[in-house]
């Protein structure tokens, strides 16, 4: 069986401050991404589609000031993998979604539009 890399990178411009949560040993941050994918229409003009991802990073709490760059408006990097979350609701109905979790992130560098680097 071939191993199967659960892994993401992903660059985009932080939407809001991140919502910071304290637990006794670690701390999570919570914020949203925006990220957007250029393609060309029949035309050759780049389209650009957006979205938001959300995102979270854990960090032990003597490490919580890594959270200070998480900003709305600061264009970062993020590294991470994809945790899936299951849960029953209050209607007995069973939930799930997937969790970005964010392992690195760091300052991205700003490329112009069209200009390739």
């Amino acid at each position: 069986m071939k191993k199967i890399e659960n892994n993401f990178c992903v660059s985009g411009f932080i939407g809001k401050d991140a919502t910071i949560r304290e637990f006794q040993n670690a701390s999570v941050a919570r914020f949203s991404l925006a990220v957007s994918h250029g393609e060309k229409d029949k035309e050759g003009k780049v389209q650009y589609t957006s979205a938001f991802v959300n995102l979270e990073a854990w960090r032990k709490n003597e490490a919580k000031y890594s959270f200070d760059v998480l900003k709305k408006g600061t264009l970062i990097t993020c590294q991470g993998y994809l945790k899936p979350e299951i849960w029953t609701g209050e209607d007995g109905k069973e939930r799930n979604r997937i969790n970005w979790v964010v392992t690195k992130f760091y300052p991205a560098e700003e490329i112009e539009l069209g200009k390739k680097g």
